[in-house]
């Protein structure tokens, strides 16, 4: 809970993202943060901007008020800024979208990744110069950035030249819903219903190029006939993202079609089932902003496998056990440890079960509260109430922005 000598804010959060009726990255932060911001924090006021009334919500309480303002063309842009220019909160935080042209000058952004210069092959052109244009923009317009890891904040700072000292590390929380499931039979009838065999290997995630797949599919023909391999499965759980075709060429190529599984996607319930009941959790990505399959794994206590790349040594500590993921012999090796290894295994489960367990939800919203009232509290930001601005580039550096302030009237009391 919010300690009560300190003063309590006005809040307005863009929680367009809420409103996905599959919540995926981007969408599940959103969800989830909200939904530990009204847990943790029931002084301040907090006003959630949506493009129409969201399918879902989660728990709020009443100091949250939802502020349905729909339009179906420029609703960051036209519809938010001309609401946050009449309403203005003493902070925006703005989790999984762009900021608004016109904004508090008082503005968080979170950023979680820079997949698209990692792999700008995943991505059109005219997808990739929009997350360009807008990554560039809200490094300019915020007066502080959210980077969900210490490897996303080191690319920032490379690859844009954003100011260190305005970006804060804030890691993902964790839902509840991962955990181990201790019923053998539980575990089961998840692998029945989905044709999987009694031993596997599991890969959760998104089917595409980063994913580095085809190089795990080789990896896995390389020790698939030794001895501590018989009878061993590994399953891919995903759906299939762009450049996917690949995997089932290289799946036919090695002669695997009958040990490596594509189960598609699966519904969120038997993913702790299954995550319990695996050998290990395979997931040899070549790049993650922060990598949550890898955490949701440990929490269900799953043995790891995972990069020494990005963000992946970060999340996962001494829990996992890190390849190189662009070397196929490599992940091999790993793959044939795992499987023979119960010393190992066991070793992982522990550390991987007290990792997880430091990752919470709540945790963030605090951390991320923490950043909403240092951006509030910085002694050049007009007084409550006192206006929005529009940061104009001044020069090439992101952090580098001449702020029009434009008064308006004061912030109400409740926001209808």
């Amino acid at each position: 809970m919010t300690p009560m000598n300190v003063s309590p804010l006005s809040i307005g959060i863009d929680a367009s993202r809420i409103a996905a009726a599959r919540r995926t990255g981007t969408e599940r932060y959103t969800y989830e943060v909200i939904a530990a911001l009204a847990r943790v924090d029931r002084r301040s006021t907090y006003t959630l901007y949506t493009n129409g009334m969201p399918p879902a919500l989660p728990s709020l309480g009443p100091n949250v008020a939802l502020r349905s303002i729909p339009m179906p063309r420029l609703w960051t842009h036209a519809r938010l800024g001309l609401e946050l220019i009449v309403r203005p909160p003493d902070v925006l935080f703005v989790p999984a979208h762009v900021v608004p042209l016109a904004h508090p000058p008082a503005s968080v952004v979170t950023i979680h990744d820079l997949g698209y210069l990692a792999f700008p092959q995943a991505h059109t052109p005219r997808r990739r110069l929009e997350l360009e244009l807008t990554t560039r923009w809200s490094l300019r317009a915020a007066r502080l950035t959210i980077a969900i890891s210490q490897a996303t904040k080191d690319d920032l700072v490379r690859r844009y030249g954003a100011d260190p000292a305005r970006v804060r590390v804030v890691h993902h929380g964790l839902g509840d819903a991962f955990r181990p499931v201790e019923n053998p039979l539980v575990i089961a009838a998840a692998r029945e219903r989905h044709g999987i065999a009694p031993r596997y290997l599991l890969y959760v995630g998104t089917l595409q190029p980063r994913k580095n797949l085809e190089r795990l599919i080789d990896a896995f023909a390389l020790v698939a006939d030794r001895p501590e391999l018989t009878g061993i499965q590994l399953v891919i759980v995903g759906g299939r993202g762009w450049l996917s075709e690949g995997i089932e060429r290289r799946i036919a190529q090695h002669g695997l079609t009958k040990r490596v599984r594509l189960s598609g996607y699966l519904p969120d319930e038997d993913l702790p089932a299954l995550l319990s009941g695996a050998l290990a959790f395979v997931f040899p990505s070549l790049y993650e902003g922060f990598g949550m399959p890898v955490l949701e794994a440990m929490a269900c206590g799953a043995p790891v496998l995972t990069s020494n790349t990005s963000s992946l040594p970060e999340v996962a500590g001494d829990a996992a056990l890190l390849v190189n993921p662009t070397d196929p012999e490599e992940i091999a090796a790993g793959i044939a440890r795992m499987a023979s290894d119960g010393g190992l295994r066991a070793k992982l489960y522990a550390r991987g079960l007290a990792r997880a367990a430091t990752f919470t939800w709540d945790r963030c919203a605090r951390e991320t509260l923490a950043v909403l009232r240092e951006c509030a509290e910085v002694n050049h930001h007009p007084p409550k109430g006192g206006g929005f601005a529009l940061a104009l580039p001044t020069s090439r550096h992101p952090s580098s922005t001449a702020r029009l302030r434009v008064p308006c009237r004061a912030n109400p009391a409740a926001v209808a």
